[in-house]
């Protein structure tokens, strides 16, 4: 195990990916999969795989953050610090690396930097005297008077020339994203007042005039908004709204409206997708990026009549904005470049026409697959249709049968599409691992994910645990006739939410021999008042616990843990935010209690997500011994 997690480690990732607007370079955060220090590279797009890109002369190692060109592709702007922790500076540098200048003196988190249109300033996310970055990393330790330690992340504006900085969006209100108006003189952003963290779902649309700072609600959605931007020509204003259950994570459909927030429209009602992201190209015209089934599609949107032509479709999951973007997009929306991987293709930069582009970047060339070929595959249950990736084991033997771990996606909003298993946080390792040593795995896109619009995102609200693990039990049915796995040794896995449903279905079923459940929840009810998130229960619960504790009691897997005979392993971390590690404490102990085997493993110092390399490696050799004790 020790051999593939060093051999994923060398997997060379490419985040924050930013295209220049004349298309003539593309810069990106590059690092590797088992190391935190992430570095920026400048590529012109012509040229060959095997040109060298250049690397910001910026003193050192750095870590960088979200690199943005300026509207002319003159100039590079990034954030960049002495180490991940550490404090960082906005710098900016010629398109073609040279002269690096820092120009802020900053004293807090600062993210997602975005030119003025006419290039003398730009703008930032900034929360002054503290930290930042969401609910995934770690928890920082609270004491004191809690409701006074809040810190609203707010909009600065820093002057390119003079370095001068001021912020321009109100004290009382957290901003998550925004966009400049063509004019320059008015942000539209998705705001609510602080915990930022925990209010994202219940954030508003506001218009925020730079001149006075005077902020105004426009929009009052129904369930959650992401990714405001201004029309070309100003007049319009479009978004994104569904029910999205992680912020970062966006799916939902495209609406439009004007800047006062009236003739607000749905531009696809009915539509079997979730969109993602999305570009302007022309006041009638915008540029969709779409989950669809299990994998990706780029599509037109005539705002004329709302028809949609597809330009692109592929297995892997392609997003431009939120967390860990890997697309971006020209001007004109012509020119593209884009990191695309798939199970068993690694990752590389991409550029060239729209839905044609050619490869750029060589650094995985060696990197090799050693497992299973996936496959999309799809089965009907209750109405609907179910997609699901299998990733078989790396040989095959005849007249032989295999044990299956089935992985369950986070979310419940989100999706799983065809993704190098060496990403962010080494999570998806699992599915490597575990191919390698003779396992099927099988990741299905049950009710409650994009990728099939949003009645079928929205289908599990209030019916947690229900008709999603029916979906699943229905694709075990299919996979265990038709292709040779024993359904004598099934394990069942899954992170955050799919920690939960781990743990949710070793309570409703036995058909599982073994189980690994990360970041889960054991107990609705005493998570609504542990974790510190709890906005984002209300639209999928439809009451807070204290109004309808019925609904969360029946949807809690310690309600039904007398149930419980498969031996579970549980994982967490100490300070995670999203799923405090006292969910996974309770269901361990239950467990414990009743005799049944059982180990708990909470990882010091990590959060949601977890960050350093060594913690990686070992929740990933835990996990599979776990499975290869019981199932193999």
């Amino acid at each position: 195990m020790q051999q593939l997690t060093e051999e994923l480690g060398k997997t060379v990732l490419y985040g924050d990916l930013a295209l220049s607007p004349d298309t003539t370079h593309v810069a990106w955060v590059q690092s590797t999969a088992a190391t935190t220090s992430k570095q920026t590279y400048i590529r012109e797009t012509s040229g060959s795989a095997s040109a060298t890109p250049v690397k910001i002369p910026v003193n050192g190692e750095r870590t960088d953050f979200d690199p943005a060109w300026s509207p002319d592709s003159k100039t590079l702007a990034v954030f960049s610090s002495p180490a991940s922790k550490e404090q960082r500076q906005l710098w900016i540098v010629n398109a073609d690396g040279s002269n690096p200048k820092k120009i802020t003196n900053l004293n807090g988190y600062a993210a997602r930097a975005r030119w003025s249109h006419d290039r003398k300033q730009i703008a930032f996310l900034y929360i002054e005297g503290a930290g930042g970055g969401g609910p995934l990393m770690a928890a920082p330790a609270t004491t004191g008077v809690i409701d006074t330690a809040i810190h609203n992340q707010r909009l600065a504006v820093v002057n390119v020339a003079t370095g001068q900085l001021r912020q321009v969006s109100p004290e009382n209100l957290h901003i998550y994203d925004y966009d400049w108006s063509p004019d320059d003189k008015t942000f539209v952003a998705t705001a609510a007042s602080g915990p930022g963290d925990n209010n994202w779902w219940i954030a508003q649309i506001y218009t925020i005039a730079i001149a006075n700072s005077n902020a105004t609600s426009i929009y009052k959605p129904w369930f959650q908004v992401a990714v405001p931007r201004w029309s070309p020509d100003g007049k319009s204003i479009a978004f994104i709204e569904g029910l999205m259950s992680d912020e970062g994570f966006h799916g939902g459909d495209l609406f439009t409206m004007t800047p006062t927030g009236r003739e607000v429209t749905n531009r696809m009602p009915a539509r079997k997708t979730s969109v993602n992201s999305f570009f302007w190209q022309a006041p009638d015209r915008v540029l969709l990026i779409e989950y669809e089934g299990g994998g990706s599609a780029i599509s037109e949107l005539d705002l004329t009549n709302n028809s949609a032509r597809t330009i692109w479709k592929g297995p892997e999951g392609i997003h431009a904005f939120g967390n860990f973007p890997n697309f971006a997009l020209s001007k004109d929306g012509k020119f593209a470049a884009a990191v695309p991987s798939t199970y068993n293709s690694p990752p590389e930069v991409f550029v060239g026409p729209l839905g044609k582009w050619r490869q750029l970047t060589s650094n995985n060339a060696a990197v090799q697959a050693n497992w299973g070929k996936a496959e999309s595959i799809e089965w009907t249950n209750e109405g609907s249709s179910v997609q699901a990736w299998l990733v078989p084991p790396a040989k095959i033997e005849t007249d032989k049968k295999y044990p299956m771990v089935v992985l369950i996606h986070g979310g419940p909003s989100g999706v799983t599409t065809s993704e190098w298993p060496a990403s962010v946080g080494m999570a998806r390792a699992i599915i490597a691992a575990l191919s390698t040593r003779g396992y099927y795995v099988l990741l299905p896109n049950p009710r409650g994910s994009y990728g099939q619009g949003e009645d079928f995102t929205r289908a599990n609200v209030k019916d947690f645990g229900g008709g999603d693990l029916r979906d699943m039990l229905a694709g075990l049915d299919v996979v265990t006739k038709k292709y040779p796995i024993d359904p004598a040794r099934l394990g069942v896995t899954g992170w955050s939410y799919g920690g939960f449903m781990t743990m949710w279905t070793v309570t409703q079923t036995n058909r599982f021999r073994a189980a690994v459940a990360g970041a889960g929840i054991a107990n609705w009810q005493s998570y609504y008042g542990q974790n510190l998130i709890d906005q984002w229960m209300i639209p999928f619960f439809g009451a807070s616990v204290y109004d309808n504790p019925e609904v969360y009691e029946k949807s809690s897997p310690i309600r039904f843990i007398k149930n419980v005979k498969t031996p579970t392993l549980i994982i967490v971390g100490e300070r995670d935010a999203e799923c405090p590690a006292s969910q996974s404490y309770e269901f361990w102990h239950a467990l414990k209690t009743l005799g049944v085997p059982t180990k708990l493993i909470i990882y010091p110092g990590e959060g949601h997500l977890f960050i350093e390399p060594k913690n990686q490696a070992d929740r990933l050799d835990q996990t599979v011994a776990w499975f290869d004790k019981y199932l193999r």
